[in-house]
C-alpha cells in the first residue's frame, strides 16, 4: 500500500515537472512566434538584457516587441489558463458536477455584462473599477443559478441552470452594447467576448499572477476539505469540516479569479472544464496535487491556444475563445455522453 502511494506521488511529481518544462517551452514559443518571427537567441537575449543581466546590441523593435507585447501576453495567458483551470476544478469538487466550470454555469457571462456595465454605462468611478463589475456580476451569476438549482441538486439541473445564466446574462450585454455603444465600440466589444489576449501588458500580468497566487494559496489549504466534498456534504461535516464556511470562501474566490480574468481578456470558455480532467488523468483525484497540477495543464494549454491563434490564419488573430471552444465542445460532449449512459 505504502510502495502505491509512493508511486502515485512519484508519477504525478514527474508529471508536474513535465508540464512545468513544458510551459517554459511554450512561452518561449510564444514570445517567439508571429508575425515576425524573432530568434530564439534574441528573444533570450533581449529578456537577459531588459533584467540586467546582459547587454547585448539588438534592435529597439525586436526588443520592444518581444519584453512589450509577446512576453506579458504569453504570461497573462498562463495566468488565465491557471486560473480558469483552478476554478473548474473548485466547482466540480463543490457541486460533484464533472461538467461544471465558470463557462458552463454562466460565472463567465455575468462577469461579463459586469464588465460591460463599467466599460459602456461610466460605472467606474471612484470605487468601481473592470475588475469589481466583472466579480459583481459573477456573483450575480451564480447566485441566479444557486436560485434556480435549488432543493434537489442534479447534474442536469445545475448544467440547465447555468445555460439560462448564460442566456440571461449573455442578453443583458447585448441590450448594453446595442443600446450603449456607438459602432467602433460594439465591434471592440465584441471582440473582446470572445477573448482577446491583444491589450494586455505588464499591469495586467501583475494582477493575474497576484490573484491566481493568492487564490491557488487558499484552495491548496483546503485542499482536505475538498477531498471529502468529494464523498458528499455529510461525510465532509462527518470529517469536521466547516461546510458552510468552506464552500463559501471558495465560491468567493472562484468568482474573483474568473471575474479578474474576464474582465482583462473576455470570457474563455471551456478551459476549466477540460484542464481538471486532464490533470486528474495525470495526478490522480487528490486536491493537495491536482490543484497544482490544474494550474500548470491550464497554464500550457492556454499558452498554446494563444500561438494558435496568433498563427492559424496570420496575419489576422483568431479569438482565443474560439480555438477553445473548438478543444472543449467535444470534450464537453463526450463528458455528457458518459454521465448519461452511467445513470
Amino acid at each position: 500500500m505504502r510502495r502505491s502511494r509512493l508511486g502515485a506521488w512519484a508519477a504525478g511529481f514527474a508529471g508536474i515537472c513535465i508540464a512545468l518544462a513544458a510551459l517554459f517551452v511554450a512561452i518561449a514559443a510564444g514570445v517567439a512566434l508571429g508575425e515576425m518571427i524573432i530568434p530564439m537567441e534574441t528573444t533570450v537575449a533581449a529578456i537577459t538584457n531588459r533584467l540586467g543581466l546582459t547587454s547585448v546590441a539588438l534592435p529597439r523593435i525586436q526588443e520592444a516587441v518581444i519584453w512589450d507585447y509577446r512576453l506579458s501576453r504569453s504570461l497573462v495567458a498562463a495566468f488565465c489558463g491557471a486560473g480558469l483551470a483552478i476554478s473548474g476544478a473548485i466547482l466540480q469538487s463543490l457541486l460533484r458536477n464533472p461538467l461544471a466550470e465558470p463557462y458552463v454555469l454562466g460565472i463567465s457571462a455575468g462577469a461579463s455584462t459586469g464588465a460591460v456595465c463599467v466599460m459602456l454605462l461610466g460605472f467606474g468611478a471612484g470605487a468601481f473599477s473592470l475588475s469589481f463589475g466583472a466579480f459583481a456580476g459573477s456573483l450575480a451569476a451564480f447566485a441566479f443559478v444557486a436560485l434556480l438549482s435549488s432543493g434537489r441538486q442534479t447534474a442536469d439541473r445545475t448544467i440547465l441552470a447555468g445555460v439560462a445564466a448564460s442566456q440571461l446574462f449573455n442578453a443583458l450585454t447585448s441590450y448594453i452594447v446595442s443600446t450603449s455603444a456607438n459602432a467602433e465600440q460594439a465591434r471592440s466589444v465584441m471582440f473582446w467576448l470572445l477573448g482577446s489576449f491583444a491589450g494586455v501588458r505588464w499591469p495586467e500580468v501583475m494582477l493575474s499572477a497576484s490573484v491566481v497566487m493568492l487564490g491557488l494559496v487558499v484552495c491548496i489549504w483546503h485542499a482536505r476539505a475538498l477531498d471529502a466534498f468529494t464523498f458528499g456534504e455529510d461525510a465532509a461535516r462527518s470529517l469536521g469540516i466547516a461546510v458552510q464556511r468552506v464552500r463559501v470562501v471558495l465560491l468567493l474566490v472562484t468568482a474573483l479569479m474568473t471575474a479578474t480574468m474576464v474582465s482583462m481578456v473576455g470570457a474563455i470558455g471551456f478551459v476549466g472544464l477540460v484542464i481538471p480532467h486532464a490533470a486528474r488523468f495525470i495526478v490522480g483525484p487528490g486536491h493537495s496535487r491536482l490543484l497544482p497540477a490544474c494550474a500548470l495543464v491550464g497554464a500550457l494549454f492556454m499558452v498554446v491556444a494563444d500561438i494558435v491563434s496568433r498563427i492559424i490564419i496570420a496575419p489576422q488573430v483568431l479569438p482565443i475563445g474560439v480555438v477553445t471552444a473548438l478543444v472543449g465542445v467535444p470534450f464537453f460532449s463526450v463528458i455528457l455522453y458518459r454521465a448519461r449512459r452511467a445513470a
